[in-house]
This record gives structure tokens, sequence and C-alpha cells, in this order.
């Protein structure tokens, strides 16, 4: 009973290790150790039931359903070529064959695998699969349309962006195919990462036409390079809708089709996210489209290739000699929670936060507000910590009040331990008089620790996932946050501020469990060595705040701090 309070904290600890260790597995593509996942690494194979005899990548049509496919499309023409085009934050690759997106390097952020070199989010190289396609399908069997697949003519133009432009267009089209032709038009604009999409459906037959426009991003299903075996965070598809709000899916979910979203809507986007960075169509409100995600062969060697999430949406009728036009917007670049809010409400939900959204985005606009005032991140950090430090003071100095009558008394239960080592039931029965004449209790500690926890996961998620402090400087040898400390600094000042604290506390009456109280600090500790020097820079501050206000309590209550070491 002398030490049940720690026991629990310790469970609670033992178990977040464990929940580490299973991440660590599953990211490194082997089978969880306590909760078994599938291998992620495994070549994607369409069930052959499944797929439709079709041009590779293609969806199949929708409502209502037919048997039409789309016959083979063109093999690569000698007219296909890439159009490159840059503006003041992308350097942007698009392929004639269908107009299609295949590159997207972002100027403003380096990539920390390759320095000097830009990250690139959109790809299509043998290292990576990542692109946004477009195209028409049709409902009526064996007709063919253009799709993401067509070679298409681009028109003359500019392809950078010039000083005192504020937008640039460039505008593919593609030949006519059983009277439908389609035209896409980007329109990038200068300081943003969305873009204007429209598609012209021009039916130049002589009969009423009625197709589906389809958008899609594709992607291999391997996680981003350089992530941390330390932890893991979301690499996969997403939709949100007015219905269910947002949903993501892991790809291992989809290779084994237990996709459970909303399959149809007139609202929302459909996204491609990983770490920082993340893509997405947004299409116009009230156009309806059915939704779906799948594992698509498109013929790739590469390991885990490829997955898609699809949006198709029937169009009206055209009469000859008409056209219907449909503009959507694209997203590509950095999961900036204010910007991604602003384009549209919903979209701030890539950045995932886990299931604790709703207290990390406060503390996110705390944070946000904070280094507005400071123009530094890691000071930012520092007096966010501060600032929730002093709202849980008081919820703090119960914990540790608790913790000096316990140091107090713990000469008379240690002497009492002695005494009665041979009669444990006289000896619990002594340890609970003691208890209840000193009036302590042993769980007071508690409660106010296990409050505060959920706030201090949030914050980990914040930290964790703002891409704001990615390559932002701290003070000194600390260039960016979101990466290791490269001289292991702040690591070795967290393990110090770490045991000192653990040696504060009123050392337990039971021998093994005074190890574990060393053991078990000395082995989290190991962890920070490998996390982002902004999660550490937290925890030293949290640390020290806490051996301040722990030192100033038992002063306070008459009881003179000393340190308890181990003893093994």
């Amino acid at each position: 009973m002398n030490d049940i309070r720690r026991t629990i904290l310790w469970v609670i600890f033992g178990f977040s290790m464990v929940l580490l260790w299973d991440q660590w597995q599953v990211h490194n593509g082997n089978k969880a150790t306590f909760f078994p996942t599938p291998a992620q690494q495994a070549k994607v194979a369409v069930d052959a039931s499944s797929a439709v005899p079709q041009a590779a990548g293609v969806p199949a049509p929708v409502a209502p359903p037919v048997a039409a496919t789309v016959p083979a499309v063109e093999t690569r023409a000698a007219s296909k070529e890439l159009v490159q085009v840059e503006t003041d934050l992308f350097k942007l690759s698009f392929d004639t064959e269908g107009g299609t997106l295949v590159r997207a390097e972002l100027l403003k952020h380096e990539d920390e695998q390759k320095p000097g070199h830009n990250i690139v989010l959109l790809d299509d190289s043998k290292e990576r699969i990542y692109t946004a396609q477009t195209g028409l399908i049709s409902s009526v069997p064996g007709v063919a349309l253009p799709t993401h697949k067509s070679v298409m003519a681009v028109r003359p133009g500019s392809r950078k962006l010039k000083d005192g432009d504020n937008e640039l267009s460039i505008t593919f089209e593609s030949a006519a195919q059983n009277g439908v032709k389609l035209v896409k038009t980007y329109t990038v604009k200068r300081g943003a990462y969305d873009m204007a999409v429209k598609h012209d459906i021009v039916n130049t037959g002589s009969q009423d036409v009625a197709p589906q426009l389809y958008f899609q991003l594709v992607r291999d299903g391997n996680k981003p390079a350089g992530e941390s075996s330390f932890y893991s965070t979301f690499t996969g598809p997403a939709i949100y809708t007015e219905a269910k709000k947002y949903q993501k899916v892991e790809f291992a979910d989809i290779k084994k089709k237990k996709v459970d979203v909303e399959k149809q809507s007139n609202t929302g986007y459909i996204a491609m996210v990983q770490h920082y960075f993340a893509s997405a169509w947004i299409l116009p409100n009230g156009l309806n489209r059915d939704i779906s995600m799948d594992a698509v062969d498109i013929g790739s060697t590469m390991a885990d290739c490829c997955y898609r999430v699809t949006a198709i949406s029937p169009l009206e009728v055209i009469k000859p000699g008409q056209s219907k036009s449909v503009v959507a917007t694209f997203y590509a670049g950095p999961q900036e929670e204010n910007k991604l809010e602003a384009l549209y409400p919903g979209l701030e939900l890539v950045k995932d936060y886990g299931w604790l959204t709703i207290l990390a985005k406060p503390l996110f606009w705390l944070l946000d507000q904070l280094n507005r005032i400071l123009n530094n991140w890691g000071w930012s950090i520092v007096a966010l910590v501060v600032l929730l430090k002093a709202g849980f003071y008081w919820l703090n100095a119960h914990a540790y009040k608790s913790m000096a009558k316990m140091k107090a008394i713990n000469p008379k239960i240690m002497e009492m331990r002695e005494r009665l080592k041979d009669n444990p039931q006289q000896m619990q029965m002594e340890m609970m008089k003691i208890y209840r004449d000193e009036k302590v209790n042993p769980m007071g500690g508690c409660l106010p620790i296990a409050l505060q926890i959920p706030v201090f996961i949030a914050l980990y998620w914040v930290l964790l996932s703002t891409v704001e402090i990615r390559n932002a400087p701290w003070v000194g040898w600390i260039h960016d946050l979101s990466a290791p400390d490269p001289f292991f600094i702040l690591p070795l000042v967290m393990t110090l501020t770490t045991l000192l604290q653990t040696a504060l506390n009123p050392a337990p009456p039971d021998p093994m469990q005074a190890k574990m109280m060393w053991i078990m600090p000395l082995a989290f500790s190991v962890m920070f060595f490998f996390f982002p020097a902004g999660l550490v820079l937290y925890w030293i501050t949290n640390n020290v705040l806490s051996i301040a206000q722990q030192w100033l309590i038992n002063i306070r209550m008459g009881v003179p701090p000393q340190f308890n070491l181990p003893k093994f």
C-alpha cells in the first residue's frame, strides 16, 4: 500500500512503452509484437474478381452499374513530354499524357534527408509514385473518352511566374474521342499552394453525352524517407464529407478491403496525407460524387504500389456543340493549419492530432499566438509549457504535498517494514494505521497527475505534427526543432533533469520498486536521443519547472529536500 500511487504510474508508463515498441515494429514493416497487424511492405495485388478490364489506373464508371470498359489506352506516344512550370513556391512537372501533375517540388521546404535539396511531394520516379490524376469515363459500354492516359497537346504560354504577376495558367487539350474533348487548365497563384483546375468537357459530336468526371490521387504505400522508428505518423488516404466529417484509412486496411468510409456526397474533399504534408482534391460543393479507395496495379515494380482515393462525379447531359465546365481546387503543400482552414473548412484535419484533437487544436492556437509575439518557435514552446504549468499549479501542488507527506513518514514505514518483514499481514495493518494517524492518502498524488496526462500527450502531438517548426531554429546549435539534437546536448540535459526529479521523490520501501524507480526513467530517456529537438525542449522545460515547484513545496512543508540515490 505504501507505493500504490507510484506503481500505478509505472504501469501507465510501461504500457506506453509497449505501444511505442508496437508502433516501431509496424513502422519497420514487421508484425506487431503485442497487437499483430499484417506486414506492410508486401507487393499489392489487386483482386482479380474486382478488377475491371480497362486501362490501368482508370476507375470504373458508376451509377448506374454497367459492363462498359475503357479500351486499352494509347501507348506512350512520341509527342508525350514533361512541361515544367515554376512559381515562387513550386517547381511543377506536368505530363502531356493526361495533362497530369506528376511532380511537385516545394521550394520553401528543404529535404532533411538530402541537405541542399527541396522536398519533392508529388513524384513519378523509380523511388516514389505519387500523382494527381483526372479524366473522363463513360457509362456507355465500349465508349472510350479522354482519360489521364490520353496524350494531350499543351497550349503555348509562359512557364514561369514573372515578377509582378500574381498567377500563371497552363492548358492541356485532348483530341476528341467519341465526340468528346477534354480541356484542362491549371491556374497557379503567387504565395499559394492551392491551384484552380478547370475542366472543360466539349461535345464535338452529333449526339447527347453524359460523361463522368473523375479525380484521384495515386500513391505507393511506403512511409516518407527518414521517418523515425521511435514514433509513427499517419500516411495514407483520407476523405472529408459533411455527413461523416474526417475519415482516414490505413493502406493495410485498403489491402484487406476493410474500407468503411462515406461512399457518396456532394461536399468535401479527397486527400493523401503524410507527415507534415498533404495533397487534396477539393470539389465544388453541390457536385455529386462517388468516393472509393482501393489498391491498383499500375505495372510498377516498386514495393507496395499502389493505392488510390477516387471521386467520380456524373455530369449533366451535354448537347452537341455545347460544353460543361467544372472547376476544382488542388492542394499540394505543407500542413499549415491556419491556411488549410481558410482554404476549406475541415481541410486542417489532415494535420493529424489523433484522438486528442479537441485538446490539441487550442494548444496549437496558443503556441501560434506565442510565436507571433516571440518570433521563435523554440522560445514559444518554452513559454507554452510555462503557461501550462502555471495553469496546473494547484493540481501539481496537491500532488507534491502528498509526496512530501509520504517522504516525511517514510522513515517510520521503513522501520516498520523491517520489524514486521516476516509478518506481511501485520505489516499491511500497521501501514494502514500509520496512514490514518498521519492523515496521508497514498493515492493523493495520482488524480492531479492523471488529469494532466491528456493535455501533455496532446501537446506532444502538436509539436510532432506542426510543420512550422520544421527547419525552424532555436538557439546556437539547434537549427531545426523537428530534427534530433545533432550533439545530443538536449537529450543529456533531459536525462539529468529526469534523474534529479527521481532523486527528489521518496524512495519506495520495496527494494525492487526502488530499482525500477531508476531503471524506467533511464530507459525512457534513451528514446529522447532520437526525438525531435522541439519535443525534448518541451520535456526539459516541464522537468525543470516540476523540480522547482516540488523543491519549493517541500521547503514550505518543513520537509528539507534530499536526494534518494539508487541502491543496486
